[in-house]
């Protein structure tokens, strides 16, 4: 769910008499925006929550319009980022690792329906009595519904023993997560599991006999122009030199090392662009449309974008009046987030080397991109008052702190 939170930066007095004056005020204050106003409001929040810096690329018609960096990659801060600095995507490799899946579905090389372990060939997902009611499938795997353990995975220092993926899925060291193991029955809830992921990383390089990186450069990346991407952990010397470090939160310090290495590709390893990803979202939408299907065909670009349990497509999170799709992602130092409707060639990518409330953050940044390059069912504002104002009705004055209350214009973009 996307939601704006618009609240006011200093103490003010207000007279109260209906709830309706407070609305006229609000709507009054937001008429007032500067000629860039998504300038104005990531600069404002890049300051407010210390974020490093920024990269932007936004799609508007079925074009990226805008690529644009804020900020500083390195910890000097002499470094600034621009649109040819590399970010580590987090979650949203998922969305990519599940079309290079789709392509060989489409291809008769993998099923979505049939048991998981028919194609594995290296590992098997482990039997249980979970498993005996429903097998797990790649359709379950990709809507988080498998019943799969391990939401997410921490990464490892560099310079550290890095597991391989097999040591990962059973848990054995050097890996440091719990082994992947099926502790409900596929099918039944969902769930969100990175853990999964893995499980289709590994079936994926069984079916192919290839590194999960080669494949994907060759059946995914490459197709969509997304040259400056790469699923190679660790990143490689060449491209090391244009990539962010990423920042922790709480005291904002560099990552040791400057980030964490994720063997985990599918799940987390993924390391773009702004502008790459905005290509990647323009593949999406273009695939859905018809007019361009260099990965998979319309018709299983239909099946990835419905949805298959709750908001889950098969990669995607769906929502939205109109539709619409994206994915959010956080790695040790870096955050990530992605949104585009599905029928208008809108859209847009941020991706931070600072970690922060990406939820807020989303909903505050994806709301001042869609109003100024008005897409489509923006706005729908309903006004929201914070249960500390239910007073406001018996003519009283207050002083009110934005630092303990706030009254908030809410818009939804994915319910």
């Amino acid at each position: 769910m996307f939601a704006l939170y618009c609240e006011y930066s200093s103490e003010f007095l207000l007279g109260v008499n209906t709830l309706s004056r407070v609305a006229a005020i609000l709507m009054a204050s937001a008429s007032v925006v500067n000629a860039d106003h998504v300038d104005d409001v990531i600069t404002a929040q890049m300051k407010e929550r210390q974020i490093p810096g920024l990269a932007l690329a936004v799609i508007e018609g079925g074009k990226i319009v805008r690529e644009q960096g804020y900020g500083f990659r390195n910890e000097g801060r002499t470094e600034p980022i621009t649109p040819a600095t590399l970010f580590q995507a987090a979650s949203v490799s998922k969305p990519v690792a599940a079309l290079g899946a789709l392509h060989l579905v489409e291809q008769g090389r993998l099923s979505l329906d049939e048991d998981i372990n028919s194609a594995l060939r290296s590992w098997r997902i482990p039997g249980n009595r979970f498993t005996k009611t429903h097998p797990v499938t790649l359709r379950l795997i990709l809507s988080h519904s498998a019943g799969l353990t391990v939401e997410g995975f921490p990464g490892y220092r560099v310079g550290s023993p890095i597991p391989s993926l097999l040591q990962i899925l059973d848990g054995r060291p050097p890996a440091n997560t719990p082994p992947v193991r099926v502790d409900q029955i596929p099918g039944s809830k969902w769930r969100y599991s990175g853990g999964g992921y893995l499980v289709m990383q590994q079936m994926m390089i069984d079916v192919t006999g290839r590194s999960f990186a080669d494949y994907m450069q060759d059946a995914v990346l490459r197709p969509l122009g997304m040259s400056s991407s790469t699923f190679a952990q660790p990143l490689p010397k060449s491209l090391a030199r244009r990539a962010a470090t990423g920042f922790a939160s709480g005291p904002r310090r560099a990552v040791e090392g400057q980030w964490r290495i994720k063997p985990e590709l599918a799940a987390g390893g993924l390391w773009t662009t702004a502008g790459d990803l905005a290509r990647f979202l323009l593949g999406i939408q273009r695939s859905l449309a018809g007019t361009s299907n260099p990965v998979i065909s319309q018709s299983m670009m239909r099946q990835m974008l419905t949805k298959q349990k709750e908001d889950s497509g098969l990669g995607f999170f769906l929502g939205g009046d109109p539709p619409r799709f994206g994915h959010n992602g956080s790695n040790p130092g870096f955050d990530a987030v992605t949104v585009a409707l599905c029928d208008t060639g809108d859209g847009a990518v941020i991706l931070m080397n600072g970690n922060t409330d990406i939820e807020v953050l989303k909903n505050i940044l994806v709301e001042a991109i869609a109003d100024q390059y008005h897409w489509p069912g923006h706005p729908k504002t309903t006004l929201i008052v914070d249960p500390a104002f239910e007073h406001f009705g018996t003519g009283t004055r207050q002083t009110v702190s934005y630092r303990t209350w706030s009254v908030a214009f809410r818009k939804f973009w994915l319910k």
